[in-house]
């Protein structure tokens, strides 16, 4: 069997309750966010993952951590948030105000990280993930888990605006019939504890 991706977004913050973008503003869990990365660890419980990747952002680190997987983990930029540049800290609502027909994956961010910019990252994680053997956790965030689902399929960063992917959610990136050239989605959004 064809090594398995498992992708977690982070528990709940307060920005992320409330719809604010958030990037390199280190938030911390709410008690929400730390009750369901703790159910997380009781749904990934017996698996071996032979690596653990998280975002260098605590709130990656902390979901990992209460999920069981922090003394395995080590953290790369590469799992980082998009870089929202000026709509750090600002809602969808607060910016389409200003930019009607505004969409992040089209659009990117003034001051911020481009679509182009976004899609690069994640194919470099994505060729290096399958290089890897053995299963991978990995712990991100939003609007990046929702262009690594979208990348990992082939398609381009546009199309990552139809993945909703919630807090403490995990996805599984797998293949069709252990075909390295039929990447395939085998999980997506499970928040079920």
């Amino acid at each position: 069997m064809l090594p398995q991706i498992f992708l977690v977004r982070h528990g709940e913050t307060d920005w992320s309750l409330s719809g604010r973008h958030t990037s390199p503003t280190d938030l911390p869990l709410t008690e929400s966010g730390e009750d369901s990365a703790r159910a997380l660890g009781s749904r990934i419980r017996g698996r071996h993952f032979t690596r653990v990747l998280t975002s260098p952002r605590r709130r990656s680190m902390r979901t990992c951590e209460l999920a069981g997987l922090g003394s395995q983990a080590i953290t790369t930029d590469e799992l980082a948030e998009w870089d929202y540049g000026s709509y750090e800290g600002i809602t969808t609502a607060q910016i389409l105000e200003e930019r009607p027909s505004w969409n992040l994956f089209r659009d990117g961010c003034p001051h911020g990280e481009s679509p182009a910019q976004v899609s690069d990252r994640a194919d470099r994680l994505i060729a290096r993930l399958r290089k890897m053997d053995g299963d991978t956790a990995l712990f991100s965030h939003g609007h990046f888990g929702r262009v690594i689902g979208a990348r990992w399929i082939g398609l381009p960063v546009l199309e990552a605006r139809r993945f909703q992917l919630d807090p403490a959610a995990i996805c599984q990136l797998s293949y069709e019939k252990d075909r390295t050239d039929s990447p395939v989605i085998a999980l997506w959004n499970s928040t079920a504890e």
